[in-house]
């Protein structure tokens, strides 16, 4: 499926064997060829070869063209499910290997990867590996344990390199590579061999309706007067970056949120609202040049509708702008005739709201110019084969997404009247009653079938249009030239009768024929084959790829222009110099999506010569290879954690000190924290713990939460209960919390602040969560970076944790460390939920009474005595011996408002809440005829009839 390589894909595939380097192309300029041929070089069983970086459908694309090709020794993908104990045996079998990130890490880590043996590593998107990501980190520890294999990368993002200071610099630093090897689209390489094998371009500059173009001004013209504002409210932001130019692109809104999140919370409601409107507006454009005019009235209409239900104030509705549009978008759609609207002017109100009432509309349904240019572009098609002595040339049909793709396939079937007026009467007129006698409820024409029908009531193969006059051809529709074929029973393809049946009749014959994926088509048709795919949004990036190569087209229609896929053409056509191919080009003359594909070659053009010029002036050092011990990147224990310096010796010399160790949960090498430790000479040892995430001493566990996952575990309570085990097994239990300071939060919005406290705000639920543990320290670190340096802190002085130790705590194990702070959980939280017993008074209780039973048997008087407080002692001792039930006949409502003041709840809630919280934690084991009676709870004959279950506080 793949081909040959190129000439100037062998020249890039050459220059990177040779040498270690980090290869950027433009899009779509075969990169994934490239590295194909590297996946070829190295599957055999005398190298072991790391690729990074791929996703699962990449990796199945990979292998399945390797298979083909006939490799014998075909691609590994070590993941989860390959148990640890195999995979020494996999990575020892060599060729390529397919490795999730965070296996890798924590076999480097355990010396279960023989590092030695290595060959070399392939980087796919080498623009993502930043200093903390998980990929640095596996390169600078296979660069530490082995000096001489190679380290190669690839990418096509030029753009990703053109913001931050010194970006691919820092790259090819984290990638351990001094090279940079750039292959823009102007290369003169590139263009000798692409120019030899042009495909035939027709480009079809597609005019804007007059209502169209007056719809894109009034959006240009809004989003103009949104910036200036946005620039009036914020002076610091970059004014070539909120040009109107820029805010097209695909990537604006990313620009804009790096500039504002830093300071998103200080930031007036304003501000937001224009964010939020430049992005409603830029939706508006994609919408207007992509789909048809019913559909981007309703997205208008429900913007309108939407800003009237929540309250919210749009400034740019109530512009002149906003009205022109409004009403070129319904001119679209429906007029109103004049007629009717002077039924309105004058008379009484009742007369002025029947003939509202009567006022009806007009459909005008003004199809999308586009299709036009296609119903042409797909008779010269059919034209030319027919004139062809050869077979007849498939037609690939490409559009933006998969909705693009569904209307085209509606529109080829049943033709641009029956598709307009489904969508109205599903939209816009759902509520009303077919407007003229022209469209029946499902958008089809009144009396299509009688017609259409011909004699015998059989359908004609041609739809005899306005324009045909007799004795002229009349012009075929798009499913008369596609699908000439019929049915046995006489019934064309893509008809109104059993239409979902044919459809799926036919796709499922072309599917058995193509062998393609679910998701790779939105539409087959016959006679010429045509495909129709969008070029965004599959599952598998490859799906476009594989349909190409598959179907073969002779023509290929552009309906959307994509800049990667116009380049997959010409090196489609190059590698079938024999083949023709004829690409129609289509796009809107003087619009805002010419202007997007435009603007997109600009910037990577820009970036390339940036590249270029950095290249340039680009100072690399000898060792930036990482194969001596020379280079900085690669030394740890630059400020060892245990270091201490002894000013009795001579000069200050410093002690030698045994590297420190933390040990880290599996789970956490999703994050780049333990990257940031090993970076800071921290020793790393990856087990599974089920108490923690970090053990930094014997005595000290933290567990890590972002914001996010903060909020979900308070609300869940997931939170309690690591507290709860971090509390009963370690002496200093430690919470951190993390966040990024370029994104601010606030643990409840301004909004929800209340002058009473709520025990559902996140802050009353932190707030009870230290009261409940006094132990608990809550950290809060900006970043990563702090964190680790604030662990190396924490550990300094003290001694290292044994990951046997920490591994062998669970939450059901009933071995405690002796401490004179730790007590058994259950008993411990229950004493502190007795009425008068509190944080200051119960060490006292705990050290006069060994267990609850022997709590009971206290009188009032030696309770006064313990806790020093004669109202909490007559307080314990009444809850302890006395019942808390009342007969019902004398209650009253003063007895049931004291309680309630008193517990929170009535007695027996109370009480009844109580038994079931000694039932749930086993103090007391209750039998199956029930509970104990009321008034006998911990009362010292049932504590004595159970006393083989009662639980001793130490």
């Amino acid at each position: 499926m793949a081909g040959p390589l190129l000439e100037f894909e062998t020249e890039m595939f050459l220059g990177l064997f040779a040498t270690d380097g980090l290869l950027v192309t433009a899009e779509g300029m075969g990169i994934d060829r490239v590295l194909l041929q590297f996946l070829r070089v190295y599957s055999e069983e005398g190298s072991l070869v790391l690729l990074l970086n791929t996703t699962t459908p990449e990796q199945e694309y990979f292998t399945e063209l390797l298979r083909a090709e006939g490799v014998s020794h075909l691609p590994q993908t070590v993941t989860s499910e390959v148990q640890s104990s195999d995979r020494y045996d996999v990575y020892t079998r060599g060729g390529v290997l397919f490795v999730t990130s965070r296996i890798l890490v924590v076999d480097f880590l355990t010396d279960r990867i023989p590092a030695h043996l290595i060959s070399g590593i392939l980087v796919y998107r080498a623009h993502k590996i930043i200093e903390s990501c998980q990929e640095a980190f596996i390169l600078r520890l296979f660069r530490q344990k082995n000096k001489t294999g190679f380290i190669k990368a690839f990418t096509d993002k030029a753009t990703a390199f053109s913001s931050g200071f010194c970006q691919v610099e820092r790259v090819m630093r984290n990638l351990f590579v001094k090279k940079l090897f750039l292959w823009p689209r102007f290369h003169a390489a590139v263009n000798s061999v692409l120019d030899r094998h042009k495909p035939d371009v027709v480009e079809l500059h597609v005019p804007l309706t007059p209502a169209m173009r007056a719809i894109q001004s009034s959006v240009l013209d809004i989003m103009n007067a949104c910036l200036k504002e946005l620039k009036r409210y914020n002076p610091t932001l970059e004014a070539e970056d909120l040009s109107l130019e820029n805010t097209l692109g695909s990537g604006f809104q990313k620009t804009i949120r790096h500039y504002l999140d830093p300071l998103w919370h200080q930031l007036g409601a304003r501000t937001k609202s224009l964010v939020q409107d430049l992005k409603i507006l830029r939706t508006l454009l994609f919408y207007l040049t992509q789909y048809d005019c019913v559909t981007f009235l309703n997205l208008l209409e429900s913007l309108r509708s939407s800003q009237k239900a929540f309250g919210s104030n749009s400034g740019w509705l109530f512009l002149d702008s906003s009205t022109s549009m409004f009403v070129n978008a319904r001119s679209r759609v429906y007029r109103v005739a004049e007629t009717k609207k002077k039924l309105k002017q004058g008379g009484d109100p009742e007369q002025q709201k029947n003939s509202f009432a009567e006022v009806k509309r007009e459909l005008v349904l003004e199809k999308n110019p586009k299709w036009e240019a296609l119903t042409e572009v797909m008779q010269e098609i059919e034209q030319e084969n027919s004139q062809s002595e050869h077979d007849p040339g498939r037609v690939l049909i490409c559009a933006s997404d998969d909705r693009t793709c569904a209307q085209l396939r509606e529109y080829i079937q049943r033709g641009a009247e029956a598709l307009l007026g489904r969508l109205y009467t599903r939209t816009i007129g759902r509520n009303e009653a077919p407007f003229n006698q022209d469209v029946d409820k499902r958008g089809r024409p009144w009396g299509r079938k009688e017609q259409e029908k011909g004699p015998k009531g059989k359908k004609p193969r041609a739809k005899q249009t306005k324009s045909s006059k007799k004795g002229q051809k009349p012009a075929l529709t798009l499913t008369q030239m596609v699908g000439k074929e019929e049915t046995a029973g006489g019934e064309q393809m893509g008809s109104s009768a059993d239409e979902g049946e044919e459809e799926e009749t036919e796709e499922t014959e072309e599917e058995l024929l193509l062998d393609l994926p679910s998701d790779a088509y939105y539409g087959i048709l016959k006679e010429p084959l045509t495909v129709i795919h969008p070029l965004q949004g599959c599952s598998d990036p490859y799906s476009l790829t594989r349909v190409l190569h598959e179907v073969e087209p002779r023509y290929v229609v552009l309906y959307d222009a994509e800049l990667s896929f116009v380049r997959q053409l010409e090196i489609y056509k190059a590698s079938r110099p024999g083949k023709q191919l004829r690409v129609y080009f289509l796009i809107y003359g003087g619009s805002t999506e010419e202007q997007r594909y435009l603007t997109a070659l600009r910037k990577e053009k820009e970036a390339f010569e940036h590249l270029i010029r950095e290249k340039a002036n680009m100072v690399v050092p000898e060792e930036r290879e990482g194969r001596e011990d020379t280079n900085l990147d690669l030394l740890r224990n630059q400020d060892p954690a245990n270091a201490t310096t002894n000013t009795r010796k001579a000069g200050g010399q410093e002690e030698a000190a045994a590297p420190s160790r933390v040990i880290v949960d599996m789970r956490e090498f999703r994050s780049e924290l333990p990257s940031l430790l090993h970076r800071r000479g921290l020793d790393i040892e990856p087990v599974t713990l089920e108490v923690g995430d970090y053990i930094l001493t014997p005595d000290m566990c933290v567990e890590r939460k972002s914001v996010s996952d903060l909020i979900g575990s308070l609300q869940s309570g997931r939170l309690y209960t690591q507290c709860l085990s971090m509390t009963r097994f370690y002496r200093w239990p430690v919470l951190l919390i993390e966040f990024d300071p370029a994104k601010p939060f606030s643990l409840v919005a301004r909004s929800d602040l209340r002058q009473e406290i709520s025990a559902s705000d996140i802050t009353s639920k932190l707030t009870l969560l230290t009261l409940h543990f006094p132990r608990l320290r809550i950290l809060w670190c900006p970043s990563p970076h702090a964190t680790a340096e604030l662990f190396e802190e924490l550990k300094r002085g003290r001694p290292e944790p044994d990951a046997a130790a920490a591994q062998a705590v669970t939450a059901e194990s009933d071995t405690v460390n002796e401490s004179a702070d730790l007590y058994n959980p259950g008993p411990y939280d229950f004493l502190l939920r007795m009425p008068g017993v509190n944080a200051k008074n119960y060490r006292a209780l705990i050290s006069n009474a060994d267990s609850l039973a022997e709590l009971a048997t206290l009188s009032q008087d030696r309770l006064a005595e313990i806790l020093g407080n004669a109202m909490n002692a007559k307080q314990l001792h009444q809850f302890l011996h006395g019942s808390i039930d009342v007969p019902p006949a004398q209650k009253s409502k003063v007895t049931e408002s004291r309680a309630k003041r008193k517990y929170g709840f009535n007695g027996a809630t109370y009480l009844a809440q109580q038994r079931n919280w000694v039932d749930h934690h086993g103090l007391v084991s209750v039998n199956k005829q029930g509970y104990p009676p009321s008034g006998a709870v911990l009362s010292p004959p049932l504590l004595e009839r159970h006393a083989d279950k009662v639980v001793l506080f130490l």
